[in-house]
C-alpha cells in the first residue's frame, strides 16, 4: 500500500523502477548462471560498469531532491559522495590486515611507507562494518548540517550558494591531497581485498554489490518521493517558487532547506560508499568541482524536478561518456558542455519531455461532443394567426 501510494500519479517513476528491477535480475542471471560461451552471458566488466551507473543515478536523485523541489543548486554535492566513498574505503583498508605489501596488521601500506607509527584516532572502529556504515551517514550529514545551517541562516541562495558549495568541495579536495591528513594523499585508498568476508574480486561479490546498488537506488528514490509528496515537500515547492512569500507567511524557510539538504547529502554519501568497492579506489579527485558539475548536468539532461528523469540522465550521459572517451577522450568535455547547452535551450524539462511530446502527439485529440441537431420547425405552423 505504501509503495502504491508513493508511486501514485508517477507512471514514469514506476516504469523506471520496473526497468531497474528487470535489469538487476537479467544481469545477475546473465553473469552467474549463463555460461561465458553463450551470447547472453553478461561479463563481469559490464556488471561493474552498470553498478557504477546505479550509484551515479542515486547521486543524481539526491541532487534533484534539493534542486528540483527546493531550488537549491549545489555545485559541490560530489563532496558528500566522496566522503561516503572514503568511509567505505577506510573500512575496506582495515580488512586487508597483514595481507598488504608491508605485512603490517594494523597500519595500511601508505601509512607504513610514510613512517606512521600508530593508527590515527579517526581510523578507530572502521574495522567494523556497522561502525563504518554509521560514519558514512553521520559524517556527511553533520557536515551538510553545519554548512547548511550557516548558509541558510544567512539567507545565502541562488548562484551565491552554488559558488560556496564549489568552494567547500575544492577545499576538501586540497585537504585530502595532503599526506599528513592520513587518507592516502594523492594515491587515495586502494588495493582492497574483501568486504564482509567475501573476496572483492569474486564474481558473486561483484553481482552482490551491483544488486545492492540497485536496491539502494530504489530505496533512495522512494525516500525522495515520500519527501516530495508530503506536506513538507509541498512547502519546499512553495519555497522554490516564491521564497519571500513563504517566509512572509511564517514558514521557517531555513529549517526546511536545512532538513532536505541533510537528507540529500546522506543519499549522496550512500551512493559514494557503494561506488568505491565496485571501482576499487577512492582518491581526492572525487572531490573535484568538475565531478559535481557533471552530476548537475545529469539532472538537467534527464529532467529536473521529476526524480526519475535524473536516473535516465545519469545512465544516458555516463554511457555516452564511456563510449566517447574510448573513441576520442579529448572531445568529452566539449560534448558534455554542448549537450548541457542544447538541453537547456531546446529541452528545458530534460529528456523526459520528449516522452511527453511523443505521448501527446500519438494520443487522439479530445474533441467536444457535437451539438444536438436543432429541432425542425414547421414554417406554416410557426406563422402567427391573423386576428379577426
Amino acid at each position: 500500500m505504501l509503495l502504491k501510494k508513493l508511486l501514485n500519479h508517477d507512471r514514469g517513476g514506476a516504469l523506471v523502477l520496473l526497468a531497474i528491477v528487470l535489469m538487476l535480475i537479467w544481469v545477475s542471471i546473465g553473469n552467474l548462471i549463463i555460461p561465458e560461451t553463450s551470447a547472453w552471458h553478461v561479463p563481469t566488466y559490464t556488471v561493474a560498469l552498470l553498478g557504477k551507473f546505479l550509484t551515479y543515478a542515486l547521486l543524481a536523485v539526491s541532487i534533484d531532491l534539493i534542486w528540483g523541489y527546493a531550488g537549491i543548486l549545489s555545485l559541490g554535492h560530489g563532496a558528500f559522495f566522496a566522503l561516503g566513498g572514503y568511509g567505505m574505503g577506510m573500512y575496506l583498508m582495515r580488512q586487508i590486515g597483514d595481507r598488504g605489501q608491508y605485512g603490517n596488521p594494523d597500519l595500511p601500506d601508505f601509512m607504513v611507507f610514510l613512517n606512521w607509527h600508530a593508527l590515527p584516532w579517526y581510523w578507530q572502529g572502521f574495522e567494523h562494518f556497522w561502525f563504518a556504515a554509521l560514519m558514512i551517514l553521520l559524517v556527511p550529514g553533520l557536515l551538510a548540517g553545519l554548512f547548511g545551517w550557516l548558509a541558510f541562516r544567512s539567507k545565502v541562495s541562488g548562484v551565491y550558494f552554488a559558488i560556496i558549495t564549489q568552494a567547500l568541495t575544492y577545499a576538501l579536495m586540497l585537504a585530502f591531497f595532503r599526506n599528513e591528513m592520513g587518507f592516502g594523499g594523492n594515491n587515495g585508498l586502494t588495493d582492497f581485498k574483501e568486504i564482509l568476508g567475501f573476496s572483492i574480486t569474486d564474481n558473486g561479490t561483484r553481482v552482490g554489490l551491483f544488486v545492492a546498488s540497485g536496491i539502494a537506488l530504489i530505496l533512495g528514490y522512494l525516500i525522495a518521493r515520500m519527501v516530495v509528496q508530503s506536506r513538507f515537500g509541498r512547502v519546499l515547492v512553495a519555497i522554490r517558487d516564491a521564497e519571500p512569500r513563504a517566509r512572509a507567511t511564517g514558514y521557517p524557510v531555513a529549517q526546511y532547506k536545512l532538513v532536505v539538504f541533510v537528507i540529500s547529502a546522506m543519499l549522496a554519501a550512500v551512493a559514494g560508499a557503494l561506488y568505491v568497492p565496485q571501482v576499487g579506489i577512492i582518491n581526492p579527485g572525487e572531490f573535484s568541482p568538475l565531478s559535481s558539475i557533471e552530476a548537475v548536468a545529469w539532472v538537467a539532461t534527464g529532467g529536473r524536478g521529476s526524480l526519475f528523469g535524473p536516473i535516465i540522465g545519469a545512465f544516458a550521459v555516463n554511457y555516452s561518456k564511456t563510449e566517447l572517451t574510448t573513441i576520442a577522450p579529448d572531445l568529452w568535455p566539449f560534448f558534455l558542455g554542448g549537450l548541457f547547452i542544447l538541453v537547456t535551450v531546446f529541452l528545458p524539462k530534460g529528456l523526459i519531455s520528449l516522452f511527453a511530446r511523443f505521448k501527446a502527439k500519438n494520443e487522439p485529440a479530445l474533441l467536444p461532443d457535437p451539438l444536438p441537431d436543432a429541432p425542425k420547425v414547421d414554417a406554416q405552423k410557426s406563422k402567427p394567426e391573423a386576428s379577426v
